[in-house]
């Protein structure tokens, strides 16, 4: 099978496993969903080790906090998942075993995120997959986690952008021109930030 099928294949499989997830998150999901504007929140978006939510693992955090829709915080660290990550992920994503051999357990960084994000409401591109993992954690180590106000860009993004194919966050990135560090957890946030900001303003 050539490299470039197999990355069509496991594309297409993450996108079922994440149509899967959304309508399993809608289900149980804690959290409410809006579409209004805001102007203080936190970007989020989570690797992991497959597209499982609750079977599989994160890898890396990153998040990003603005107010006033300036950038003025960051969090960005690698996790170590306790597990192997599989040849398909590392292609995707850049992470491997090496990186986050060392890294801190989601034990260890679970409240540090959760005092990040505050009572601030999130943005996420295909908010169900990242808040699928979030709400994984729930009572890990005994912490709570809230129930959050959630913003899904894909959502605003349908409505705001109708000349694209589709709505995925690469192909939004590539229409709007922005620089994209496609699966690096950081690099997707600043893209979600940017399509969220043109979205509203």
């Amino acid at each position: 099978m050539s490299p470039n099928r197999k990355a069509t294949e496991l594309l297409q499989s993450k996108t079922d496993i994440q149509n899967w997830g959304a309508r399993r998150a809608s289900r149980i999901r804690k959290y409410k969903t809006t579409s209004r504007h805001v102007t203080d929140y936190i970007v989020l978006d989570f690797e992991t080790t497959g597209f499982r939510a609750g079977a599989d693992r994160i890898i890396q955090i990153g998040a990003l906090k603005y107010m006033n829709h300036e950038r003025v915080e960051v969090l960005n660290t690698f996790i170590n998942p306790e597990r192997h990550i599989p040849a398909t992920i590392t292609r995707l994503t850049g992470i491997t075993n090496e990186m986050v051999e060392h890294a801190p357990t989601i034990e260890q960084k679970i409240d540090e995120l959760l005092e990040f994000i505050g009572d601030l409401p999130i943005i996420a591109h295909n908010a169900s997959f990242d808040m699928g993992f979030l709400y994984a954690l729930d009572n890990i180590e005994g912490v709570q986690i809230p129930e959050y106000t959630v913003i899904d860009t894909v959502k605003l993004a349908r409505k705001a952008i109708t000349e694209t194919p589709n709505h995925k966050l690469g192909t939004l990135a590539k229409h709007l021109q922005l620089e994209h560090d496609a699966h690096d957890a950081i690099g997707d946030c600043l893209a979600t930030a940017a399509i969220y900001q043109y979205c509203t303003q």
